[in-house]
């Protein structure tokens, strides 16, 4: 059995003249977390969506779960969709027990879940209410719950973050890391790099419908490491963007992230600073997520 949980190889995906994916190639380790970032119109729903057999790619091969995705056995996989779909007219309850069951829960079974999770989220006493008459954020936490209440193998979820609030966010980071403790895999694309941060294990960077960025987070933090500089500070830093020692710069307002070049002297850069800012602080650091993100969608 493979070791990966997907495979995708040299995968082109065109509309017309357009081409939305062009010759990927990315692998996701079996229990995984990992995030599937890229800017608006980069191609990551368009791969999902091969990845789930919604549309096949014009060129290359697809492996999900150890078989073809022509294949695809869709009952192990939860997927949830940047555009919600909820029957809006049902029952909440109603509606968990109906996607339990044509996911192959029986119906006994689905009651029980539904009640459980219902009660996990929050939203027990919800459960005779109409979905529409449920707040945004409800709605994402029932679209979630129907899209794990089946207890999938393998999780595709496109923005699960959007619409949540701060404390319905944190339930939900912990309800995908223990889905990741017990041995599920977990794909997300999300423009949310904090939570990037806080979960994922591997990275893939796709811009303009090509891979520019990939591999484990550690990995590819070491990479552009290299010669960081995180300053915090009172003035105008925009100075800094043209010293000799600097590759890049990225402003946060009165936060930097400085990459500097091989050779540079953080020294330089810190007498400078001094010279026209307050700081407040200036360490060696590793870039974010949100920077590299930045950095290589610019560069591409």
């Amino acid at each position: 059995m493979s070791t990966s949980a997907i495979e995708v190889r040299d995968v082109v995906k065109r509309y017309g003249d357009f081409t939305a994916v062009d010759r990927v190639s990315i692998d996701v380790p079996r229990g995984a977390i990992y995030g599937l970032l890229g800017p608006n119109g980069a191609g990551k729903s368009t791969l999902i969506r091969m990845m789930l057999r919604i549309m096949l790619p014009d060129e290359g091969t697809i492996r999900v779960l150890n078989k073809d995705v022509a294949a695809l056995d869709v009952d192990r996989i939860g997927y949830l969709p940047e555009e919600r779909g909820l029957y809006k007219k049902m029952k909440v309850g109603d509606v968990l027990v109906f996607f339990a069951e044509i996911k192959g829960v029986a119906r006994a079974d689905a009651h029980r879940r539904a009640g459980e999770w219902l009660e996990r989220m929050g939203l027990l006493d919800r459960a005779a209410r109409p979905v529409e008459e449920l707040s945004k954020g409800m709605q994402q936490k029932v679209q979630f719950i129907a899209t794990v209440i089946h207890e999938p193998e393998l999780l595709i979820l496109d923005e699960p973050f959007s619409g949540l609030d701060p404390v319905n966010s944190n339930i939900l980071k912990d309800i995908i890391l223990d889905f990741h403790r017990r041995g599920h895999t977990v794909v997300f694309s999300t423009h949310m790099m904090d939570q990037v941060e806080k979960l994922c294990e591997h990275i893939c960077l796709i811009n303009k419908g090509r891979v520019v960025l990939s591999g484990t987070l550690a990995a590819v933090k070491k990479q552009y490491g290299h010669n960081g500089v995180s300053l915090r500070f009172n003035g105008d830093a925009s100075f800094l963007k043209s010293l000799p020692d600097v590759a890049s710069f990225q402003d946060h307002g009165n936060e930097l992230f400085l990459r500097l070049r091989d050779g540079a002297d953080s020294g330089r850069v810190l007498e400078a600073a001094r010279g026209r800012l307050e700081i407040l602080r200036f360490e060696v650091a590793e870039p974010s997520v949100h920077d590299i993100f930045i950095e290589r969608v610019s560069e591409s």
